[in-house]
């Protein structure tokens, strides 16, 4: 098999690891020689210039043993009270686990609410794509100690699909107790098929999850299936592998696994959800300079808008109409209405001045942008 990632010198790569792969059910301790040779994996992915996110499991299964809490279910508030003390137990792990191979590692912890809300969610996107760029590697979890029976994931598999969107990844690993997706469980149907490619993903598919199995945690085979819905259709594709020691070395050198094709790349599947399902909620008018730039791929910056229409806040869908008054295409705001008003027409060093504070140098950057006619570069 080639490598998952031979394609792009540069994929962006998330992987999601389970609470039983990574804590040793009956003590609730950290499985440290699991964890350790994972790392070593990930610092060879980064040596080849791959960039990572790791999605991690596990806060609550520290939390409760260093809180002596009974086995079994928990209230509540007692999986919160556990979180809070896991999270610093698991943070720590992953910190001193990833230093050891000379990789930084940053705690971000996510609701539902901040991949839903648009300026939560945009804000998200923006912290983590700036660890990327400084090189620092994201181990992001759901945030326990305050989300609720409403809001929350129910698992990590789906809030890894819903980072995966959000960030545009390329690949998506879950690693788990399987190798992957079986037509039935082969636990108790030693006859059952594994299934190594899903082109689509079918309600046949979906009824080999529900009799497959997979996961000790919340978690089974059929959030996964979820998951690879959610990623696939944002271009993402997915891969379902078992977790076992040196785990990606082992996945990259053709390991068995269960791979979910992606429908479309990130770029596209992002410039088409701009461009068909948000309302615009303003309009920016914009010079011929600026329709030549964006033309050449580039992003909008203020001094190409000669107006500004509409009431919206930032990270709201905007129409691009050029000096014709036809429609250029369509963006998301890098600011409000207000402020964008006050910075049209002007150099980007000059926004700090005006209005007081250091945003973005681009009006709408070419990542969040959809256009109506062919980019010529």
């Amino acid at each position: 098999m080639t490598d998952l990632f031979a394609h792009s010198a540069s994929s962006l790569v998330l992987v999601k690891i389970g609470s039983a792969l990574l804590i040793d059910g009956p003590g609730g301790t950290m499985r440290q020689n699991w964890l350790d040779g994972m790392c070593a994996d990930f610092a060879e992915l980064t040596r080849q210039g791959h960039r990572l996110v790791i999605v991690s499991s596990g806060a609550i299964a520290l939390g409760r043993s260093a809180l002596g809490l009974r086995p079994g279910a928990l209230r509540l508030e007692e999986s919160q009270a556990a979180a809070a003390v896991g999270q610093v137990k698991l943070a720590q792990a992953w910190a001193e686990a990833l230093a050891r191979q000379k990789l930084v590692a940053a705690q971000v912890l996510l609701t539902l609410d901040d991949t839903e809300e648009r300026r939560r969610y945009l804000n998200a996107r923006a912290t983590l794509s700036t660890l990327l760029e400084l090189g620092a590697v994201a181990v992001i979890n759901e945030n326990d100690t305050v989300a609720t029976a409403e809001i929350r994931y129910g698992d990590n598999d789906r809030l890894a699909a819903r980072v995966a969107s959000m960030m545009g990844a390329d690949v998506l690993i879950l690693f788990s107790d399987v190798d992957g997706l079986y037509s039935a469980n082969p636990h108790r149907e030693p006859d059952a098929r594994f299934i190594d490619v899903v082109a689509q993903i079918t309600p046949e598919i979906e009824a080999m999850a529900a009799g497959s199995v997979s996961g000790l945690g919340r978690g089974g085979m059929a959030s996964k299936i979820a998951a690879a819905r959610i990623a696939t259709a944002a271009g993402c594709q997915v891969v379902i592998a078992k977790g076992q020691d040196r785990a990606l070395e082992k996945l990259r050198a053709g390991g068995r696994h269960t791979r979910f094709l992606a429908t479309t790349s990130p770029s596209a599947a992002r410039k088409r959800w701009i461009a068909g399902s948000l309302k615009p909620q303003g309009t920016l008018y914009i010079d011929a300079g600026a329709l030549a730039a964006l033309l050449a791929g580039k992003s909008l910056l203020p001094a190409g808008v000669r107006a500004v229409e509409g009431d919206f806040a930032r990270g709201d869908a905007v129409c691009i109409l050029g000096p014709d008054g036809r429609e250029a295409g369509r963006g998301l705001s890098a600011y409000g209405a207000e402020d964008a008003r006050a910075i049209i027409g002007r150099h980007t060093d000059e926004i700090p001045e005006i209005l007081g504070y250091r945003g973005r140098d681009v009006m709408v950057h070419r990542d969040d942008l959809a256009l109506n006619v062919q980019v010529t570069t």
